[in-house]
């Protein structure tokens, strides 16, 4: 595993395109969607902009909010904000709609695992968190419990883009148990050694996607 700091941006923008493609599959298995996510297509249905773009532009209004929590974004924060968008909205261009339910339970189970794989190839390059991490830990760091935050969160956004027409369905629930399990498995397998980060990059300690 590389640690120099080409081989870690590669596996930051691997992680980061890989991430695109998972929620293009669990789009394509209309079975449910993660909270973000469920978020971004109830907006995507309203505003008639692609889903990647509004990925983009949710990232960038989530960034904003850093600014009183006085987060500091690292390269993969900004990365994140750029190619997960681009990398959904080209794989929704290549991946058609698949009809059979098993079809679609296969995408579902896809999307998950590559999710899993992708966010700890990007946490793991220790170039800086996803902006939506970002607001996790910047409102834990103000003392409130990082477990309560995250639930809130998630709730928040997911219950915001039912309301906007997200598709919510057993993947949902699925992806709410699988995650963190899965994160926690994958994380530390590639995740770079503390020592090796540089002091410019605006680096910050991974947390669970």
């Amino acid at each position: 595993m590389s640690t120099t700091l080409p081989g870690r941006l590669a596996r930051l923008l691997t992680g980061l395109v890989l991430f695109g493609v998972s929620v293009a599959l669990m789009v394509r298995a209309d079975l449910g969607l993660a909270s973000w996510d469920v978020l971004h297509q109830g907006l995507a249905e309203r505003t008639g902009l692609p889903l990647g773009q509004v990925v983009n532009l949710v990232a960038v209004a989530v960034l904003l909010l850093w600014i009183p929590l006085r987060q500091r974004p690292g390269v993969g924060t900004l990365a994140n904000a750029v190619v997960v968008g681009f990398a959904a909205d080209a794989a929704l261009v290549v991946l058609p709609p698949v009809p059979s339910v098993a079809g679609r339970i296969g995408l579902l189970v896809a999307g998950i695992l590559l999710n899993g794989l992708a966010t700890a190839l990007y946490l793991g390059a220790r170039l800086g968190p996803g902006p939506r991490d970002g607001l996790m830990t910047g409102l834990a760091a103000r003392g409130l419990p990082i477990g309560r935050v995250r639930t809130a969160i998630e709730l928040g956004v997911l219950a915001l883009g039912w309301a906007l027409g997200g598709t919510v369905g057993p993947g949902t629930v699925l992806f709410a148990v699988s995650i963190g399990p899965l994160a926690q498995y994958l994380i530390p397998k590639f995740t770079v050694p503390a020592q090796s980060q540089p002091a410019t990059t605006g680096v910050t300690s991974p947390c669970p996607a």
